[in-house]
């Protein structure tokens, strides 16, 4: 599979047969998306401006944004419901984690993920081999945090999102903040913002941080 990010929670992922898959549009973060964005199918993973902006996205695709399972032109998804903060929804709802099963992988999309991690969220994460995670904090977890998950569920690689890069407007932190936390893991750079991955590169063994500039 193909992984592009395409900057804050985005990411446009194309399996081996060709089907489209992008997470989370967005609008009025300081930049804008890739022109001429097309997909299959669009997860949403709540009905905020800079997570739902499914405007920009062409091909009539198929609109998940509840919790629940699907298979949709042979990709397996799965929305797990989660809190968007720390306060069981109080402050800003809920949010959606989505579970993908893309040529023998599973992809973990968690959205703005704002909860603590608990014995809930083990049960969701518990099996994935490659998240995508929010880093940034004030509207989701931050680097601290995000670092407890993967240091507990231990998964076989991440890719940080949800942060602030050099044109970014939202109040969140740089991806600096997390990388340097995660230094003793291997971080490998992806300054193309293009990954490709199959089964045989997620080998058992410690956690890969792929740290990825986003497509302009």
């Amino acid at each position: 599979m193909k992984i592009e990010y395409l900057g804050h929670s985005c990411f446009r992922i194309q399996t081996e047969s060709g089907i489209t898959i992008v997470t989370d549009p967005y609008t009025k973060v300081g930049y804008e998306l890739p022109n001429d964005l097309t997909a299959d199918i669009v997860c949403l993973s709540h009905e905020h401006f800079d997570h739902n902006y499914v405007e920009a996205i062409k091909g009539n695709p198929v609109i998940i944004n509840e919790e629940g399972e699907y298979a949709v032109q042979g990709v397996k998804i799965v929305g797990a419901h989660t809190w968007h903060d720390s306060k069981q929804g109080a402050l800003r709802g809920s949010n959606i984690i989505f579970k993908l099963q893309i040529d023998g992988i599973t992809i973990c999309h968690f959205g703005d993920l704002g909860e603590m991690y608990s014995d809930k969220l083990t049960k969701i994460l518990f099996g994935t081999d490659v998240w995508l995670i929010p880093v940034g904090g004030t509207y989701t977890i931050d680097a601290a945090q995000a670092k407890e998950y993967i240091d507990t569920c231990k998964p076989k690689a991440v890719i940080p999102m949800h942060y602030l890069p050099d044109d970014g407007a939202l109040d969140i932190e740089e991806v600096n903040v997390f990388l340097q936390m995660m230094d003793e893991y291997p971080i490998i750079e992806r300054l193309s913002g293009s990954l490709i991955l199959s089964e045989k590169d997620l080998t058992e063994g410690q956690t890969k941080i792929f740290y990825m500039e986003r497509i302009k």
